[in-house]
């Protein structure tokens, strides 16, 4: 039988270390440590302090941002694994010079940049556009939701709140009313000290809940309702994703074609991007002022967005700014010949589930409902009055009076199978009357992007959207592991955002600059 020496890994060994010889050129710590020794102007920082003369010394900001930096390129966003990587890994401490800072102050490091990160992302972006990784052909605009340090139970508006508050404070005078019968009959103690914890505990929450409400009012909405505060952190907000519902932000990147280098990053606390369109293009374009390179980038770079970011108001302002653009609309893909037949599984299924719903296939129609000549209301195949909700409103093109069942005459009819999609959701029946086409008015900015996009070369140039701003995502969130911010505030959310944007530049760099190749 084969010997082989023996060998343990379970054992240490004291060896001399030279920080400078662990730094092997052609790695990205390589990179990260040249650029911030001599390409990166920190100056900046030097602000935060006034110990010239007097006070304590405080750890160099390129000490700082080499960990901080390296730890995100690792997935380590903890601030106290950050600390623990500086003990014990060997090249944390040597980016750290062994310097070895305690957690409070990578956190406040990171947290309190945000005057700073802009400049610094700038002076990152410099670097990119002078090794010519920035080819300005084509930008495309996209975003990425993520869950944040603040909990979808605490989101609500004030008279969700006050619902709330009321109905805690109602369980607490039930527990103490129990608690005191308990009291009487000498119940065990260990359950009167269970009941007197979780009165506690409710406590807490119905105190924080009217603090709330004694400093803040709910936050206006476009429609005029109020949109959805959170308690934990009010400037998050709730929105809808693949995988589900969550309270967070919205962390939206401007990238470029070549070699998919981020030109702008914000995080916003909005569920909806309709109007995070305008501040992004107006962000792409500062950062190329503010580096002297170009007054204003688009008007040689084309720019591309998803049906996120498409309004009437967005493509008027791209048109009014003379931006390339390529914005699709919500039926984009349904105008396309290639996914011409993309629905026909999905009406499949739609029939086999209304038939296992026991609905009828053929839902009433406009044709089955009566509509008198002065259109004052319609009747429904049930005999109902549906009463009108508009006159002379534009439909597509058409104009149409609109008609609305009332509550009390569609919830209890017998007939919502056959008359409602989803009966089990839909509370009424909404009808509309077309009078015919409406007069041809002047082309909307709308109108005028479909055209576009519905082009030949139109085609062509979205379809490349996907491959520039999806890998910057794919990268951060999955290769990096971001996948939630760990901190609270749109300021410090912002500053998290950026930084890993920043990383992602930096591993352009270190992958297909000359100076470093």
């Amino acid at each position: 039988m084969a010997r082989y020496k023996p060998y343990s890994y379970a054992q240490g060994k004291f060896i001399p270390v030279h920080f400078a010889k662990q730094i092997l050129p052609g790695t990205f710590e390589y990179s990260l440590d040249h650029l911030i020794n001599h390409e990166l102007d920190l100056s900046l920082f030097d602000a935060r302090f006034g110990n010239d003369q007097t006070g304590a010394t405080a750890y160099d900001p390129r000490i700082l941002l080499k960990i901080v930096l390296y730890a995100y390129s690792r997935g380590i966003v903890s601030s106290r694994k950050i600390e623990q990587a500086c003990r014990e890994n060997v090249i944390f401490m040597a980016l750290s010079a062994d310097t070895r800072p305690h957690f409070t102050t990578i956190a406040d490091f990171i947290s309190s940049m945000d005057k700073e990160i802009i400049h610094l992302f700038r002076d990152v972006l410099l670097v990119c556009d002078d090794l010519g990784l920035i080819g300005k052909e084509m930008f495309a605009i996209d975003g990425c939701k993520m869950p944040s340090n603040a909990s979808k139970e605490w989101s609500g508006t004030r008279a969700d709140f006050e619902k709330k508050a009321a109905k805690l404070e109602k369980a607490i005078a039930h527990i103490i009313t129990t608690h005191r019968e308990h009291d009487r009959k000498q119940t065990d103690k260990d359950i009167v000290a269970r009941e007197e914890q979780y009165v506690e505990t409710l406590r807490k929450r119905a105190s924080k809940i009217r603090e709330w409400l004694k400093d803040n009012d709910d936050k206006p909405g476009k429609t005029g309702k109020p949109k959805k505060s959170n308690i934990t952190d009010n400037e998050s907000a709730k929105m809808k994703t693949s995988h589900g519902v969550i309270q967070g932000y919205d962390g939206v990147t401007t990238v470029d074609g070549k070699h998919q280098i981020i030109v702008h990053a914000e995080a916003f606390g909005e569920a909806q991007e309709h109007d995070l369109l305008k501040p992004m293009v107006d962000g792409a374009r500062e950062n190329f002022q503010a580096i002297g390179k170009d007054e204003d980038v688009f008007t040689k770079t084309k720019l591309s967005a998803d049906s996120g970011f498409h309004t009437e108001e967005n493509m008027k302002m791209l048109s009014d700014e003379e931006v390339d653009a390529y914005v699709a609309d919500n039926l984009f893909r349904k105008r396309d010949p290639c996914f011409a037949g993309a629905d026909r599984y999905r009406e499949r299924h739609r029939k086999e589930r209304t038939k296992l719903a026991g609905r009828s296939s053929g839902l009433f129609s406009t044709a089955d409902f009566v509509f008198p000549e002065d259109l004052s209301y319609c009747l429904c195949p049930a005999g109902k009055r549906l009463y009108r909700s508009g006159n002379n409103v534009a439909v597509r093109n058409f104009l149409a009076t609109k008609f609305k069942g009332p509550e009390s005459a569609c919830v209890p009819c017998k007939l919502r199978t056959q008359c409602l999609r989803h009966p089990e959701r839909t509370k009424i029946r909404q009808v509309a009357y077309f009078h015919g086409r409406s007069a041809k008015g002047k082309e909307t900015f709308t109108e005028k992007m479909k055209r576009k996009i519905d082009s030949t070369a139109g085609r062509a140039l979205y379809s490349m959207r996907v491959a520039i701003a999806e890998p910057p995502f794919a990268n951060i969130c999955h290769i990096m592991g971001l996948d939630r911010f760990t901190l609270r505030g749109k300021r410090k959310v912002n500053i998290q955002w950026n930084l890993f944007c920043i990383v992602h530049n930096l591993k352009k760099v270190a992958r297909y600059g000359p100076l470093f190749t």
